[in-house]
């Protein structure tokens, strides 16, 4: 968990970003080089990036990205990179690029592999299948299911309130990174709030929820909280997630490294 933090990053957190197995990431936010640089992780080591959606937390790294793999990391441009996104995306990252950049990224844009299939499955093994959740219709929200009916079965949430599909595939998963964006008494369904994460706990029971995308600083950094500096009480299979949290999995469980 390279970044846990939403859209406002509270005190300790960078914008929420995973990273999976060193060289696929889910997302590729304004933080991203960022979080990036602080692991120690070359961004030519990343292949594939995952996007949930076009929120601006969520994919406005990309131009920073692709710059410093083109005139940095992969100078050759000979390190292959895939995004695998629903259609739409494509577009909007080409305007973003152009926006950022003029007549610079032309290269590196054309050389990216774009995967735009439901489901798939990467050279590594590891497959997907990506699926609506409740969010702003906007900008294109889905969550996705990693190496589904496996023993290191996840979810990633992306930015979704709520909902029976997303819930659903939690459920049959043996862990979750989910959203936390809102606190209690913000009026929203298009982010998990601490009484959806605590009823999703009960449900799930037998799922490894780790919190991210959340609104909550990192607790004993600042005297005055953004929002709030400490987190609610849920059961014990929910973890709230802190910048450079490791989860692993060794054949049988999920294991979480602080």
């Amino acid at each position: 968990m390279l970044g846990t933090g939403n859209a406002f990053m509270p005190y300790g957190r960078y914008h929420s970003f995973a990273l999976i197995d060193g060289k696929h990431i889910v997302d590729c936010p304004p933080t991203a080089m960022a979080s990036l640089r602080r692991a120690r992780i070359p961004l030519s080591d990343i292949e594939t990036i995952f996007i949930t959606h076009i929120h601006g937390d969520h994919v406005f790294g990309i131009p920073f990205f692709l710059l410093e793999r083109r005139y940095i990391s992969d100078r050759t441009m000979s390190k292959p990179l895939t995004i695998v996104a629903s259609e739409g995306v494509k577009e909007h990252l080409w305007q973003l690029c152009q926006m950022a950049y003029p007549g610079s990224l032309e290269e590196i844009f054309s050389t990216v592999t774009w995967r735009f299939e439901v489901e798939g499955q990467l050279d590594s093994g590891m497959t997907w299948k990506r699926f609506r959740v409740q969010h702003d219709e906007s900008v294109d929200p889905y969550g996705y299911h990693f190496n589904e009916d496996s023993e290191d079965s996840f979810v990633h949430s992306g930015d979704s309130g709520p909902c029976q599909t997303l819930h659903d595939e939690i459920c049959a998963a043996q862990m979750a990174i989910i959203e936390m964006g809102h606190p209690e008494w913000v009026d929203s369904d298009h982010h998990h709030k601490p009484s959806d994460i605590q009823a999703l706990a009960e449900k799930a029971s037998n799922v490894q929820l780790v919190v991210t995308h959340t609104y909550i600083d990192q607790p004993g950094l600042h005297d005055v909280p953004i929002v709030t500096n400490e987190y609610p009480k849920h059961p014990s299979n929910v973890c709230h997630a802190e910048d450079g949290l490791t989860i692993l999995n060794d054949g049988s469980k999920w294991r979480l490294l602080r």
